[in-house]
């Protein structure tokens, strides 16, 4: 605490004429003024330089500000080392280039489990696999119908890894595009928000081996305190017969899912469950838990969880939808 005291200070004293030589600086590039510009930018950073540097320093040395530490150090390195230019639209443009300012956010999880165990038994792969996923979101528009609404776009990366298989190939990879729109709901207590989605799902892959399903759902959000049940159901957009690689996909897969999302302090434990509804011998479901949790402290970065997974039936991966899986997986999640 002491040592961020001075540079606390410090910030006091300066930020308010270094915001108005910003502030200048801007108003001069609102009018074509670049050169005036350009020269109360440098003198800003010239300002500047000390105490950010020690700031950035400082915060490089707490786990709880990393993230924060690369947005600063980021946009402090384009004030200070890039040259501006005399076009506005140019310089925005190399701006968003080095800092990263794409509005690009986390969407599902983003994890990595280097080992991932399938109970069951397959001579077409290893029972040891390492399984990851990538998943981020584009918001495209806010409020565009007046009901304080967000439309966005995601892409969500599943890849199952057989890195103990001679040479290691990718068993399966699903791609998930979507795009949705989520609407806040402020007329009662325990629903939160609701969100409508067209949502497209493969497995990029050929011949009898491809796997696709195009999809409309709707899913909620209900809180009670540190509970969140999220209920979701779909209709699949029908296809041709002669184009349908997976024809009976909804056998197994179901019409919906009910998710339960438990916060504890610093873990979450979530529980994914679908069912096709049949209550006779053709009924087929699946059931999903993960478990986040702080790592030890030796290996504890900002925003980076432990991840425990557990899976078991049908439809863990598009390949594997009428196969049962039994499954569980360590790692790292990088989103929650």
């Amino acid at each position: 605490m002491k040592r961020f005291l001075p540079l606390f200070i410090c910030t006091l004293c300066f930020s308010d004429n270094i915001d108005k030589l910003y502030e200048e600086a801007q108003n001069l590039e609102d009018q074509g003024n670049y050169k005036e510009a350009m020269l109360l930018y440098k003198k800003a950073a010239n300002i500047n330089v000390s105490k950010e540097d020690k700031y950035l320093f400082d915060l490089s040395k707490n786990d709880n500000q990393k993230g924060e530490s690369f947005t600063n150090m980021k946009k402090a390195f384009y004030q200070k080392q890039i040259d501006k230019v005399n076009d506005k639209e140019t310089d925005e443009n190399l701006k968003q280039i080095i800092t990263g300012d794409f509005d690009l956010y986390p969407y599902k999880k983003n994890y990595l489990l280097p080992a991932t165990y399938d109970f069951n038994k397959s001579d077409d792969r290893k029972s040891i696999e390492t399984s990851f996923q990538i998943s981020i979101e584009k918001p495209i528009s806010y409020d565009f119908f007046g009901l304080n609404e967000t439309v966005s776009a995601a892409y969500t990366q599943r890849s199952f890894w057989q890195t103990t298989a001679d040479s290691s190939p990718f068993r399966e990879t699903n791609y998930e595009p979507e795009i949705f729109i989520q609407f806040p709901y402020d007329r009662g207590n325990v629903l939160k928000g609701y969100k409508i989605a067209l949502n497209h799902v493969s497995n990029g892959k050929n011949d009898e081996l491809s796997r696709s399903w195009n999809r409309i759902y709707i899913e909620s959000y209900f809180q009670l305190s540190s509970l969140f049940i999220i209920p979701k159901i779909w209709y699949r957009i029908p296809e041709n017969e002669n184009e349908d690689d997976n024809s009976d996909i909804e056998d197994y897969y179901g019409n919906g899912e009910l998710t339960f999302l438990y916060a504890y302090k610093k873990h979450t434990f979530e529980l994914s469950l679908r069912d096709n509804l049949e209550f006779n011998s053709a009924n087929k479901g699946s059931a999903e838990l993960n478990w986040t949790f702080p790592l030890p402290e030796f290996l504890s970065t900002n925003n980076a969880y432990g991840l425990f997974q557990i899976y078991s039936g049908y439809g863990n991966s598009l390949i594997d939808y009428d196969r049962e899986v039994q499954k569980i997986g360590l790692g790292i999640a990088f989103s929650r």
